[in-house]
């Protein structure tokens, strides 16, 4: 037989089988639907394998996986559902609120005490406050924490605010390299904080006057001066709100950079939720102490820059330590008493 014929024959039983196949399958596919108007239920394999991974209606399904560890075989969670949109709907809201509202209040606060001027003015003599290795250490923490809240910041309102401005492409490159640069150098300020909390924590236990001076709110409040140490009890508030959230957000950031330290996806959630609240508490907290180290008072910004202060500012806001570096036995023998009654230790505002 030629193979022409031979291939044609083929073909012919081939279309033939098929029909018969069709003939026979189909009668019973359709034997119990009797109401023509109902409509035909075809069985959707992707949808029901979809339905089962997002663990709709009650079904669970796990995987299996060459990666070993917690949770390794299970690909999307009910609980990650609803924590995803928990994060999107609720808290980074509420977090943009809080540091609007923190930003607004220094804001109004400048506008209604202007900045803080040295009494008397400046002395022209300077007495040195900080070592260059303190300055180092403070300057670390400080950058390291200025780039970690602007690409926290990023991470967590660029969907909202760089997407729509820069559009999809930048703002996956740009997320991206947040992404890269934050997981980076967190770790690094977890060192850099515990150099700080080491060189400092000597100077910042609690002392007397540290009550006085937060009833009096530094002097803002009521008449007199108030007295205080190497560092006041504002400042000394300040280093332990850094040092504890300090910790709480560089230790959650751990959590979740290394998700092989046997984690699972409810306690890497937790993590989550607990470093972006200390984030945003960490943030709105510094607008204050930058305010007050640069804008807001006279003199204070040098003290970390030359790690020189004025006499007269050192006189004015911590008068004890002035005393010790000066050999005095007591504050009010350096005059402090006469300016004080005459209100010249109390910082002039000045709004020009």
């Amino acid at each position: 037989m030629p193979l022409t014929s031979l291939r044609h024959t083929i073909t012919q039983l081939t279309g033939l089988l098929l029909a018969g196949l069709l003939l026979f399958v189909a009668p019973t596919a359709f034997a119990g639907d009797t109401d023509p108007s109902s409509p035909i239920m075809v069985p959707n394999p992707g949808a029901d394998l979809w339905r089962a991974v997002r663990q709709r209606d009650g079904v669970h399904l796990t995987g299996q996986t060459q990666v070993r560890g917690v949770e390794t075989g299970v690909l999307i969670t009910q609980t990650g559902e609803e924590f995803r949109n928990y994060r999107r709907n609720d808290f980074i809201g509420n977090a943009g609120l809080v540091i609007a509202a923190a930003a607004g209040v220094i804001l109004l606060f400048y506008l209604i005490r202007g900045r803080m001027r040295i009494p008397g003015g400046r002395s022209g003599k300077r007495i040195k406050r900080f070592e260059d290795f303190d300055r180092t250490v403070h300057w670390l923490v400080a950058i390291l924490f200025i780039f970690l809240a602007l690409t926290g910041l990023i991470l967590l309102f660029g969907r909202f605010i760089v997407l729509p401005v820069f559009g999809a492409e930048a703002f996956g490159l740009i997320a991206s390299a947040c992404k890269e640069g934050h997981n980076l150098f967190g770790p690094v300020f977890l060192v850099s904080l515990v150099l700080l909390f080491l060189r400092f924590v000597a100077k910042n236990l609690p002392a007397r006057g540290d009550l006085k001076w937060l009833l009096k709110g530094g002097g803002m409040i009521g008449k007199g001066h108030v007295s205080a140490g190497y560092f006041n009890a504002g400042e000394k508030a300040w280093f332990w709100g850094v040092t504890v959230l300090g910790l709480t957000v560089s230790l959650t950031g751990l959590v979740l950079i290394f998700p092989i330290l046997g984690q699972g996806r409810e306690v890497m959630q937790l993590a989550l939720i607990v470093h972006g609240l200390a984030a945003v508490l960490f943030i709105a907290g510094s607008f204050g102490h930058i305010y007050i180290g640069t804008l807001g008072m006279e003199g204070s910004l040098e003290s970390m820059t030359t790690g020189y202060v004025d006499e007269h500012w050192a006189e004015a806001h911590h008068d004890r330590w002035y005393a010790e570096v000066k050999g005095l036995s007591d504050p009010t023998d350096t005059g402090t008493s006469d300016r004080a009654a005459s209100g010249g230790l109390h910082p002039t505002p000045d709004k020009a």
